[in-house]
C-alpha cells in the first residue's frame, strides 16, 4: 500500500496588504496565526496525513476575509476565527457536514464558470 492521497485540501488565504491599501486583507495582526492554528488542529486531531492545508495568495474575496476554500466541494468559508476553524474541522472535515452558517455569501461565491465560457463572456 502506497501513501494515500489527501481526502481534503484546505486553501487558506494568506494575503497581507500593506497599510493604506484600499481593500481589506485576510491576514492582519489579529488573524496572522490562523494558518498555524489550522495546521496544529489537524495534527492534534490526527488527520494531517489525509488533509492538506495550503497557504494561498489572494482569492479575491477580501471583503469577507479571512477566507479558506475546502476541496473537494468548492466550499468557501468566510470570517474565520479559531472557533470557526474548530467547528469546520470537526463538523465538515471529520463529520462530512458543511457548516452552513460560516459559508461565504452566495453573491460572492456563485457557480463556477468554465474557462471557455469566460472567454465567450469577454468577447473572445
Amino acid at each position: 500500500m502506497g501513501i494515500p492521497q489527501p481526502a481534503y485540501y484546505i486553501f487558506k488565504c494568506e494575503q497581507s496588504a500593506p497599510p493604506g491599501m484600499p481593500k481589506p486583507s485576510c491576514v492582519t495582526p489579529q488573524t496572522q496565526d490562523l494558518f498555524q492554528y489550522l495546521a496544529q488542529k489537524l495534527m492534534q486531531d490526527g488527520i494531517m496525513a489525509t488533509v492538506q492545508p495550503i497557504r494561498t495568495s489572494c482569492m479575491n474575496r477580501c471583503s469577507s476575509g479571512p477566507v479558506m476554500l475546502v476541496e473537494p466541494g468548492h466550499t468557501m468559508y468566510a470570517g474565520l476565527t479559531k472557533e470557526k476553524i474548530d467547528r469546520i474541522v470537526s463538523e465538515h472535515i471529520i463529520g462530512g457536514n458543511v457548516v452552513e452558517e460560516f459559508l461565504i455569501d452566495s453573491e460572492l461565491w456563485d457557480e463556477a464558470i468554465s474557462p471557455s465560457d469566460m472567454q465567450k463572456q469577454m468577447g473572445r
